[in-house]
């Protein structure tokens, strides 16, 4: 009786159609699943882990830092990109003294003389002299706090545009006086910063009737936009001049000498 489920299994093997000699070649896997098996192995022989595999997988998509911020950049930068842009070609549109071939280049002259206004060497002078011509202790008080505003603001500037080290929207050289103030940079203004500066400080410490301070806050105004239309500065760079004038004036307030102090340094000196 075992004989006979033998015969049957060997009767069912010869009737499959797979164990043909022509078939055969079905049952056999392709070579070159192995060779593809064989060539993903480690020349050790050993597998690699599933998680090295996965972290390969994975820097094999990230793309480098770079590339990804240039392809996919954020909300603030292209805001900033765009402001920037508008910044030059408005600036580069208003240049209109730039040169005397320039739109407006027959009022280069007057404009420069308004820019000059707001230049930190005649201002030094004038405290200067007026300081030595002085002889109350209010009129020296106050010129010598004037003069302190003075300095500082103009190494404040000085400082911020060595770190900044933007360029002007027109090739302008700059003039013997502005190397002397150290306002050889675009940002921010320092003659904008300046004129806030003294205009704040004026109203502040001056008895002026209301057309005459009217007219000193039109004068600051005026110089900034002076050295826009001259080339010499961007939008924004007058702007934070505005901005930094406006700060300098502040701590000088904050940090006022008093008349003690004053009529000290004046003896020393």
């Amino acid at each position: 009786m075992p004989a006979a489920p033998q015969s049957r299994s060997r009767t069912r093997d010869r009737n499959n159609v797979l164990n043909r000699p022509e078939f055969m070649s079905l049952n056999q896997p392709l070579r070159g699943n192995q060779e593809s098996k064989s060539s993903s192995r480690k020349p050790s022989g050993q597998c690699p882990a599933p998680s090295e595999s996965a972290k390969e997988r994975r820097q094999s998509q990230q793309l480098p830092e770079e590339d990804c911020m240039q392809l996919n950049p954020s909300l603030k930068g292209i805001a900033f990109s765009s402001l920037l842009a508008i910044d030059i070609c408005m600036s580069k549109r208003l240049g209109v003294c730039a040169s005397n071939a320039s739109s407006w280049g027959s009022a280069r002259s007057m404009v420069k003389l308004i820019g000059v206004t707001g230049h930190g060497v005649p201002w030094i002078a004038g405290t200067l002299v007026c300081l030595i011509k002085s002889r109350s202790l209010a009129g020296q008080e106050v010129l010598l706090n004037l003069l302190l505003a003075l300095l500082l603001d103009i190494l404040t500037v000085a400082a911020v545009q060595k770190l900044v080290k933007r360029k002007t929207p027109f090739e302008v050289t700059p003039g013997l006086m502005d190397y002397l103030m150290m306002d050889i940079y675009a940002f921010p203004a320092g003659h904008a910063s300046r004129a806030t500066m003294v205009s704040r400080f004026f109203l502040s410490h001056l008895v002026l009737a209301v057309p005459l301070r009217i007219l000193l806050v039109l004068w600051a105004f005026c110089v900034g936009f002076s050295r826009i239309m001259l080339g010499r500065h961007h939008i924004t760079d007058v702007l934070g001049g505005f901005l930094i004038g406006y700060v300098v004036y502040s701590l000088v307030d904050l940090l006022w000498m008093s008349s003690n102090t004053c009529q000290m340094l004046v003896s020393i000196w």
